[in-house]
C-alpha cells in the first residue's frame, strides 16, 4: 500500500512540476476518453448508415484512452517510453482508422477488397515498425523501409486508389471536404511517426534531437490524428444525414 502511494505521489510530482511528457500522457488520456464518449453519444444524431462510422470513431478513441491510462502509469513509474503499449494501441487503432476510409466511401460503392488491402497495409506498416524499433540498431533501417512501404500504399489509396476514385465520383461535397482533410492527416499528421522512428539510434535522423522527447511528439500526434480523424467522420455523417432528411421533407 505504501509503495503504491509513493508511486502515485512521484507521478503527481512529475505532472505538477511540468514534466511535459507526463502532462501529455495525462491530457492524451482525458482527451481520448472524452472524445469516445462524444462519438458514442452522437450516434443517435445520424442516419443508420453512418452509425457504424461513429461507432468506430468511438472505438478508436476509447481503445486509445485505455492504452494511454496504462502508458501514463508506465511512464510515471519508470520514466521510460512505453513502446510495447504504444504498438499494441496502434495495431488496434490504425487498422480501425483504415476501416473509416472504407465506411466513408461504402455508401458510394466501396468494395470489401479495398478494406482488406488497407488493413493489410496498416498491419505491415506496424508489425515491421515494431520489429525495427525493438530488434537493435543494426536492423532498424531495413525494417523501417518495409514499414514505409505499407504506409505509402495507404497514401496511394487515399490520393489515387479506389478510395480517392470513389470520393471523386460521389456527389457529396461533405465527402470531398472530408477526404481533403483526411489527406492532410495521412501526409502531415502521420508523418511524425516515421520521423520519430528515424530518430532512433543508428537510423537516418539519429542525433537530430533527443530520443526521450519522441513520446512528447507521439502523444500530441496521437491526440490530433485520432480525435481529428473522428471529427472529420462526424462532420460527414452530420452533413449527409441533414441532406437526406431535407430530401425526405422536400
Amino acid at each position: 500500500m505504501n509503495t503504491l502511494l509513493t508511486a502515485d505521489l512521484v507521478g503527481l510530482d512529475k505532472i505538477i512540476n511540468s514534466d511535459p511528457i507526463a502532462i501529455t500522457f495525462f491530457i492524451g488520456y482525458m482527451a481520448m476518453f472524452a472524445s469516445a464518449v462524444f462519438f458514442f453519444v452522437e450516434r443517435s444524431s445520424v442516419d443508420g448508415k453512418w452509425k457504424t462510422s461513429l461507432l468506430v470513431s468511438g472505438l478508436i478513441t476509447g481503445i486509445a484512452a485505455v492504452h494511454y491510462y496504462y502508458m501514463r502509469d508506465f511512464y510515471l513509474e519508470t520514466g521510460q517510453s512505453p513502446t510495447a503499449f504504444r504498438y499494441v494501441d496502434w495495431t488496434l487503432t490504425v487498422p480501425l482508422m483504415c476501416v473509416e476510409f472504407y465506411l466513408l466511401t461504402k455508401p458510394f460503392g466501396a468494395k470489401g477488397s479495398t478494406l482488406f488491402k488497407l488493413i493489410l497495409a496498416s498491419l505491415v506498416m506496424l508489425i515491421t515498425g515494431y520489429i525495427g524499433e525493438t530488434s537493435g540498431i543494426e536492423n532498424n533501417i531495413l525494417w523501417g523501409i518495409l514499414s514505409t512501404l505499407g504506409y505509402l500504399y495507404i497514401v496511394y489509396e487515399v490520393f489515387a486508389g479506389d478510395v480517392a476514385k470513389l470520393a471523386k465520383s460521389s456527389d457529396s461535397p461533405a465527402l470531398g471536404q472530408a477526404m481533403f482533410l483526411l489527406k492532410i492527416f495521412i501526409t502531415l499528421g502521420w508523418s511524425i511517426y516515421p520521423i520519430g522512428y528515424m530518430v532512433l539510434p543508428g537510423n537516418l535522423l539519429s542525433g537530430a534531437f533527443e530520443v526521450s522527447s519522441i513520446d512528447l511528439f507521439y502523444n500530441l500526434a496521437d491526440a490530433i490524428n485520432k480525435i481529428g480523424f473522428g471529427l472529420v467522420i462526424y462532420s460527414v455523417a452530420i452533413a449527409e444525414t441533414a441532406k437526406a432528411r431535407k430530401a425526405v421533407v422536400a
